[in-house]
């Protein structure tokens, strides 16, 4: 039985959830608008309230490889965390999405100025990004191993 990946908001506890919606703004892109692209600037996040949205990583020489798509309730985006603050995978919405967009500057500085807070957002995006980690790798193998290798996880 599959698990529901750690992206989904539900994996925040309830009082923290809370308290990052305070500062959510609703947002909608129509199918194949790009939100992001890799090495660009990760000024915000998104948590999606509908429509799917692909990640995609660059490949040199070929088309950009999907590693994961993502849906309803969960996280996009968690390189607003990281320093330098870029984008480490692209995204481009694949149907039409709904989704509560915030600030990463302003999450950022309420995680630091709470650290029970801060600690309770980090850990969940912690999950995603080990969650996405996993993907595309995974996204990877099985694009570029060898048939037969017997390349396993």
């Amino acid at each position: 039985m599959r698990t529901r990946p750690p992206a989904r908001i539900t994996a925040l506890p309830a009082e923290h959830h809370a308290r990052l919606m305070e500062h959510a703004q609703e947002v909608h892109f129509a199918r194949g608008t790009r939100l992001f692209n890799e090495g660009g600037l990760a000024d915000r996040f998104w948590i999606l309230k509908s429509g799917v949205v692909a990640l995609d990583l660059h490949v040199p020489g070929r088309q950009a490889a999907v590693v994961e798509s993502v849906g309803s309730g969960e996280l996009v985006g968690w390189s607003w965390m990281v320093t330098p603050h870029q984008w480490h995978l692209g995204g481009e919405a694949v149907t039409l999405v709904h989704a509560d967009q915030f600030d990463a500057a302003t999450v950022r500085m309420l995680m630091e100025a709470d650290p029970v807070f801060g600690s309770a957002v980090g850990s969940w995006v912690s999950q995603v990004l080990a969650h996405r980690l996993q993907a595309a790798r995974i996204r990877l193998l099985d694009l570029y191993a060898p048939h037969g290798s017997g390349s396993t996880l």
